[in-house]
């Protein structure tokens, strides 16, 4: 994390036209340094720190899913953005599988952009008074701190989450006994424009990450946290 007044911005775009474009309408939030295809992307992105990213899913050289992919399994887990022209389900879906924290679909609006990236370099934490707020939550074996995003079991297995990851385990471990509906996750942490399917996504990354059992399903109504154990 950077700690200048603005936050640090990778945008990793081959267009000569939009890259620029896009710098332009991102520096009042950001400080963006554009890299022009997915080999320098991925220099940048191992070499110096930065708040989020935004990588542009057609680059030269490496594709976006393929920078992506190499990122997270260098460690990186600062919040990615993909572009895509490819706007269909199963795009999106390779994406996200890939690491991607959030995705938007090619022609975009500059503002909507900002926001998004607003949101994911947002300190994401449950409200106060949902019994999260002294650092830890345990989930069956599990202790999960929401701040930095980490699960720890009591075996020594230490896991890292995505912001949106984080947030979404921060909710349903907030209210145990509750279930969630796919309609008040998407209501609550994801934008408008997301579809209810996003939500069965992250649950697969949740489970995929820390354990099938830490999330619940309850067939006809919506997801509940479980007790990994």
């Amino acid at each position: 994390m950077t700690t200048g007044e603005a936050p640090a911005l990778l945008l990793v775009e081959d267009d000569p036209v939009l890259g620029p474009l896009i710098a332009e309408l991102l520096e009042p939030d950001f400080t963006v340094r554009l890299a022009a295809n997915g080999q320098e992307g991925l220099h940048l992105g191992l070499t110096q720190s930065w708040d989020a990213m935004v990588i542009d899913r057609g680059l030269p050289v490496m594709d976006g899913i393929s920078l992506i992919t190499a990122l997270r399994a260098k460690g990186i887990g600062t919040p990615i953005l993909i572009l895509t022209a490819l706007g269909d389900t199963a795009e999106k879906v390779r994406g996200l599988d890939a690491g991607a924290n959030d995705y938007l679909t090619k022609p975009f609006d500059g503002g909507e952009l900002a926001a998004r990236l607003r949101a994911l370099t947002r300190s994401y934490g449950p409200p106060t008074g949902q019994g999260l707020a002294a650092g830890q939550v345990s989930i069956g074996t599990w202790d999960f701190h929401p701040a930095s995003r980490v699960v720890r079991s009591l075996y020594g297995d230490t896991v890292t989450l995505t912001a949106k990851e984080a947030e979404v385990l921060a909710a349903l471990a907030a209210e145990p006994n509750r279930v969630f509906t796919r309609d008040e996750l998407l209501a609550a942490h994801f934008q408008e424009t997301d579809q209810p399917g996003v939500i069965d996504t992250y649950v697969h990354h949740l489970r995929r990450k820390i354990d099938r059992t830490v999330i619940r399903t309850v067939h006809g109504v919506g997801y509940q946290i479980g007790d990994p154990s």
